[in-house]
C-alpha cells in the first residue's frame, strides 16, 4: 500500500477514510527537523550550510513512516499546500534517504490539495509533481534568516540590556509600529472645535437634525468653530434667522460586497467581530479545515474555483431567491505578489452547509465557520442599492447654511447577509439616518439649536486586526506569519494586550529604541518589505537564495560588530538622550523636568534591570525614587494615595509589577509593609488597577497576611495574595512546612470565614497528592544540552508544565502544548530564565590539576572532546 504523509493525526484519520484500505495514512506532526539552537546551525562561512536535527518527539514519527515503507515502495509527501507544506515534505523526503528507507527504486511524489474533501484528494492524487525547490529554497532562505538574526541579535540585546530577551526578524518591525503608535498617542496634543447643530420641524411637524455648515456666507471647516464664544454666536445667528429649504438632491448609490477571506483579512475580521487573536483565529480555522469543513486557510489569495462560485450562486437562489443572485458570476483578481505562493480563498467546502450543520464541540469553531459561510455566499450576492438624500437648509440672507443627509436602502442585497465590521467606528454616522418628506421652498421650524464641544482624538492603538492590516499594507511578512508574529511579542513581554488593544511594555520600547539606534536599517519598514519580496522572487525562481543571504549577511554582520565594544553606560546614554522628550516632558510649574521629584537634587536618568527599563535618580542608593519610562503623566506607579495613621500609604511599580507600601523604607526599616494589586488572571481587578487603586483599597490591601482564625489544634489560619493568585496557609506546630489552598476568587482572601477555610486545609492535609506535590515527573525527554550537556526535559509542576535543566527551570507558555515544545524552543526558554547563556561544560572539569609531566596528554585529551 502506497505511504501517505499528512502534518497532523486529525486530518490523517480524515484522509484515510477517504482513500480506504488501499492507502497507509501517516502523520508527521508538523516539522521533523529544525536548526539545532546552536551557533553554527547556519555556517555563512561555508556557503550558509546549514545543519539539520531531528527532534527527540519526531524520531518515533519518522521511524514509523520509514518503517511503513519496508512494505510499499511509494511514498506521497501530502503535507499542506503552501512554503511550509513543501518545505515538510522536503525534509521528510531527506531524513527518509538518509536513513535509507527510501530506495533508488522507491516512487516519491507530491500531492496537494486544498480542501479535505473526498473530491479534492481524489483529484489530487490524480496529479502528483516532484517537491517544488524553488518554494524550498524560499523556507530555507527564512528560515537562515530568522536564525542569523535571531542568533546574532539576541546575544546582543542580552548584553546591553539586562533584562530584554531575544529579538526576531519580523516581530522587531511588528513591535516597532506599537511603540511608535504609543509615542504618537503620547505626544498628541487634543484641540478644542465646536458644532452647532439644530432640531428643525417640516410644516407636516415630522422632526429631523441638521448640521450648520455655512457661517457669514462663509463655508465652516473642522476649527473654524474655535471655542464655546464663537459656538454661541453662532447659536444666535441661527436662532434669529428664518429658514426655508433651498435644495434636496436625492442620488442613487450603491454598494459591491467585500471579497472573500484571505488569512490576513479573516484574522481581521475575527478580531472585529469576536475579539479573537490572530493566532486562536488560526487554530480555530485549522480545525475547521482539517473536519473538512473549509478549505486552506492559509493563503494570499481570493480568486475562488468556478466550481465554488456555481455552487455559491446556486446557494444563493436557494436561500434568498433569484433577485440575490447576479447576472453575472463575480471575478475577485488576485492581490497576491506570488502567484505561486498564492491559493484560493478560504470559503466553504459546501456552500449548503450551514454553521448549524456543523459537527463541532467549540463555539468559536461555529461562530469562525458562520463568518466565512456568509463572506463566501456575501461576495456573489448583488450589491445594495440606496438612494442617498441631502437636504440644505438656509436663511433668506444666505448668512447661514445648515445640511442634513440620510440615506434609504432600497434593496439590502449582499446586505440581507454579511457587512465588513470597521475597525474604529463612528460615533455619529449621519449617512445611516433616515430623513422625513421634505420639499424645496418648505420653512422649517426650529425647535432646538444646540452647541456641542469636541477635542480631537489621538491615532487608536493597534487591535490584532489593525496591526495585521498595517503589515500587510507596508508588505511585512507575510499571511502566514502574522499569527507567530503577533503572539511571539505578547510571549515576550514586550507588548500586552487589554480590552483588545495592544499596549507597549517599558521592555519593549526599550528594545525598539535600541535596535532603531543601532540596527535601523533591519527594523526598517521599506528594507523588511524589500527583502520580503526578494524571497517572493525565490519562491517564484527568479532569484538565487543564497545570494539573498550573502548581501544579507554581509552588512548585518558588521553592524553586530560595531556594537560589541559599547559599554552598557554608553547605550543608556544615547537611549536615554533618544528618549528625553517622551522621559522628561516640560513640568507644569516651569521647573527642570530632570531634577527628581523626590530629594530634589539628583538628576533622573534611564535604568535597565532584568523586568525591564525605568527612570531613577542618580543619587541612589540614597534616594530610591523610580518610576516608569512612560514620562512625567505616567507616575501613578510612584505617587502618595494618601496617609493611613501617620504613615503614608504609597503606590510604586516594582519586579513584579505595581503595589502599595505602607511607609518609605529606612535602614530601621528596610521592609516595610507591601502588597501587591490584586489579579484575576492575567487582568487585574476590575476597579483595582493602578490607575484606579484608592487609599482605602490599599490599606485593606496592607492587611494581609489576614488572620482568619486560630486551628484547634494549634496555629492561625491566615489567607494571603502571593505571586500565583490567593491561597490560605496553616501550620500545625509539629509540621515541618505549612499546608497551602489556593482560592478561586481573588477577593476571598478578604472574605473567606473559617469554616471553609478549615475544610479547604483539612482536605489539603489529608489529600498530600492534591495539597503538597510529590517529586515534579518528566512528560517528555526533550535530549542532552546541545552546549553544556546534562538532561533536558519537560516536568509536570504546580502550576503547570514547564522545561528543566540542571538548576534551571523555565515555564512554557501556557498557548504551547507539551507535544509541540521543540529542542530550539526549550533552549531560547532556558537561556531567558537563566539571564545569560551557560557556559560550554569543558572536559575533566572536576578532575584534579594532573601532575606537571601528564599536562600534554591531558591537554591532547581536552583538544579532542571538544572536537567531538
Amino acid at each position: 500500500m502506497p505511504v501517505v504523509v499528512v502534518e497532523s493525526p486529525a486530518k490523517a484519520k480524515t484522509i484515510n477514510k477517504y482513500l480506504g484500505s488501499d492507502y497507509t495514512v501517516l502523520a508527521s506532526y508538523g516539522h521533523i527537523r529544525d536548526l539545532p539552537a546552536k551557533n553554527g546551525s547556519v555556517d555563512p562561512d561555508d556557503d550558509f550550510e546549514m545543519t539539520w536535527e531531528i527532534g527527540n518527539s519526531s524520531r518515533p514519527h519518522v521511524k514509523a513512516i520509514a518503517d511503513a515503507l519496508k512494505d510499499d515502495n511509494e511514498l506521497i509527501l501530502a503535507t499542506d499546500p503552501d512554503r511550509e507544506g513543501e518545505a515538510i515534505s522536503w525534509h521528510l523526503e531527506e531524513a527518509l534517504r538518509k536513513r535509507r528507507a527510501i530506495k533508488k527504486d522507491t516512487n516519491v511524489s507530491r500531492v496537494v490539495f486544498n480542501a479535505i474533501t473526498k473530491s479534492a484528494i481524489t483529484e489530487a492524487m490524480k496529479n502528483p509533481r516532484q517537491v517544488d525547490q524553488p518554494l524550498v529554497d524560499a523556507y530555507l532562505a527564512r528560515r537562515a534568516l530568522d536564525y542569523l538574526v535571531g542568533f546574532n541579535l539576541s546575544p546582543v540585546l542580552w548584553r546591553k540590556l539586562p533584562g530584554a530577551r531575544s529579538a526576531g526578524r519580523v516581530q522587531s518591525v511588528c513591535l516597532r509600529l506599537i511603540v511608535e503608535r504609543e509615542t504618537e498617542i503620547e505626544a498628541f496634543n487634543a484641540r478644542e472645535y465646536w458644532s452647532v447643530k439644530a432640531q428643525l420641524s417640516t410644516p407636516r411637524n415630522q422632526q429631523f437634525e441638521a448640521r450648520l455648515t455655512v457661517l457669514g456666507g462663509e463655508k465652516l471647516d473642522k476649527f473654524s468653530l474655535e471655542n464655546s464664544t464663537a459656538a454661541e454666536l453662532a447659536v444666535q445667528a441661527i436662532q434669529s434667522r428664518d429658514l426655508s429649504v433651498a435644495r434636496v438632491e436625492a442620488k442613487p448609490a450603491s454598494r459591491n460586497p467585500s471579497a472573500p477571506f484571505m488569512t490576513s483579512t479573516l484574522q481581521q475580521e475575527a478580531s472585529r467581530k469576536f475579539g479573537m487573536g490572530a493566532k486562536h483565529c488560526m487554530s480555530t480555522a485549522q480545525r475547521l479545515y482539517e473536519a473538512g469543513y473549509i478549505t486552506y486557510m492559509r493563503t494570499d489569495g481570493i480568486d475562488m474555483a468556478p466550481e465554488a462560485v456555481e455552487s455559491a450562486r446556486d446557494a444563493i437562489e436557494t436561500l434568498y431567491g433569484k433577485d440575490y443572485v447576479p447576472a453575472k458570476p463575480r471575478i475577485y483578481k488576485n492581490k497576491a505578489k506570488n502567484a505561486q505562493e498564492a491559493h484560493e480563498c478560504i470559503r466553504p467546502t459546501d456552500m449548503m452547509r450551514k454553521p448549524a450543520d456543523l459537527k463541532v464541540s467549540e463555539d468559536d469553531q461555529r461562530k469562525l465557520y458562520d463568518l466565512i459561510w456568509k463572506r463566501t455566499l456575501a461576495c456573489q450576492m448583488e450589491g445594495a442599492r440606496m438612494e442617498r438624500t441631502t437636504v440644505d437648509i438656509a436663511s433668506g440672507d444666505q448668512q447661514i447654511e445648515l445640511r442634513a443627509t440620510g440615506q434609504v436602502v432600497m434593496f439590502d442585497g449582499f446586505m440581507r447577509v454579511y457587512e465588513e465590521g470597521r475597525d474604529d467606528q463612528v460615533v455619529d454616522d449621519e449617512d445611516g439616518k433616515r430623513l422625513p418628506q421634505i420639499m424645496q421652498g418648505e420653512a422649517m421650524a426650529k425647535n432646538a439649536v444646540s452647541p456641542e464641544q469636541h477635542f480631537t482624538q489621538p491615532p487608536p492603538r493597534y487591535t490584532e486586526a489593525t496591526l495585521v492590516k498595517r503589515m500587510e499594507e507596508l508588505g511585512i511578512g507575510r499571511p502566514s506569519t502574522y499569527a507567530s508574529v503577533i503572539t511571539t511579542i505578547q510571549d515576550r513581554d514586550y507588548v500586552r494586550k487589554e480590552k483588545n488593544r495592544l499596549f507597549p511594555e517599558d521592555k519593549g520600547r526599550i528594545v525598539t529604541i535600541f535596535l532603531v539606534n543601532f540596527f535601523r536599517k533591519y527594523v526598517g519598514y521599506e528594507f523588511t518589505a524589500n527583502l520580503e519580496e526578494e524571497l517572493d522572487d525565490v519562491s517564484a525562481g527568479d532569484r538565487n537564495y543564497k545570494n539573498v543571504l550573502s548581501r544579507f549577511w554581509k552588512d548585518f554582520h558588521a553592524a553586530i560588530a560595531e556594537t560589541s565594544d559599547l559599554r552598557i553606560s554608553e547605550v543608556l546614554d544615547i537611549l536615554d538622550a533618544a528618549l528625553a522628550p517622551q522621559l522628561y516632558p516640560a513640568r507644569e510649574d516651569g521647573t527642570d523636568p530632570r531634577v527628581c521629584p523626590k530629594c530634589g537634587a539628583g538628576q533622573l536618568h534611564l535604568k535597565t534591570s532584568r523586568t525591564g527599563g525605568f527612570v531613577g535618580c542618580g543619587n541612589y542608593p540614597e534616594c530610591n525614587y523610580t518610576r516608569p519610562i512612560s514620562g512625567e503623566g505616567a507616575e501613578g506607579y510612584e505617587k502618595v494615595l494618601g496617609e493611613d495613621a501617620g504613615d503614608e500609604i504609597h503606590l510604586k511599580s516594582g519586579r513584579f509589577g505595581p503595589y502599595v507600601q505602607r511607609g518609605e523604607a529606612t535602614p530601621e526599616n528596610k521592609k516595610p509593609p507591601r502588597s501587591s494589586l490584586p489579579k484575576q488572571g492575567k487582568e487585574y481587578l476590575p476597579g483595582w488597577g493602578p490607575e484606579e487603586v484608592t487609599l482605602e483599597q490599599a490599606v485593606t490591601l496592607l492587611t494581609l497576611p489576614r488572620e482568619i482564625g486560630m486551628h484547634p489544634e494549634g496555629g492561625a489560619i491566615a489567607s494571603n495574595l502571593g505571586r500565583f493568585g490567593p491561597y490560605i496557609m496553616h501550620q500545625l506546630p509539629d509540621e515541618e512546612k505549612p499546608v497551602y489552598a489556593n482560592l478561586k476568587e481573588t477577593l476571598d482572601v478578604f472574605e473567606i470565614g473559617m469554616n471553609r477555610a478549615m475544610e479547604m486545609i483539612t482536605e489539603k492535609r489529608n489529600n498530600p497528592g492534591r495539597g503538597r506535590r510529590a517529586a515534579a515527573k518528566a512528560l517528555r525527554e526533550l535530549g542532552e544540552h546541545p552546549d553544556a550537556g546534562g538532561p533536558v526535559n519537560i516536568m509536570d509542576g504546580r502550576y503547570g508544565p514547564y522545561v528543566k535543566w540542571e538548576k534551571v527551570n523555565a515555564t512554557i507558555p501556557k498557548e504551547i502544548e507539551v507535544k509541540d515544545v521543540t529542542m530550539e524552543q526549550a533552549m531560547e526558554w532556558i537561556v531567558e530564565k537563566a539571564g545569560k547563556k551557560p557556559a560550554k561544560k569543558k572536559a575533566a572539569a572536576k578532575k584534579k590539576p594532573a601532575a606537571k609531566k601528564k599536562a600534554p596528554a591531558k591537554k591532547a585529551a581536552a583538544k579532542k572532546t571538544k572536537k567531538d
